[in-house]
């Protein structure tokens, strides 16, 4: 396993030793795991181009009536 060195706020050293304690793990470990956690995120720039495809989609496709919509399908099943 590789160690590290890196510069942390007092304050925020003192928050990540408090959780380790609380949930009874180390320090290495708390961070191991938010740094998972972190990279495992999405791309917020994939996730803002996905969002803007969706968007064009629905202009696209119209406006519709739910009332309708629900009409159709229901009478779709009798």
């Amino acid at each position: 396993m590789a160690k590290v060195m890196v510069s942390l706020p007092a304050d925020l050293l003192q928050d990540l030793d408090e959780e380790a304690r609380r949930r009874s793990t180390s320090r290495s470990a708390l961070l191991a795991a938010a740094a998972r956690r972190e990279l495992a995120r999405r791309d917020p720039g994939a996730v803002a181009a996905a969002i803007a495809r969706s968007e064009k989609r629905f202009q696209a496709a119209g406006g519709f009536e739910a009332a309708e919509l629900l009409r159709r399908d229901r009478d779709s099943r009798d």
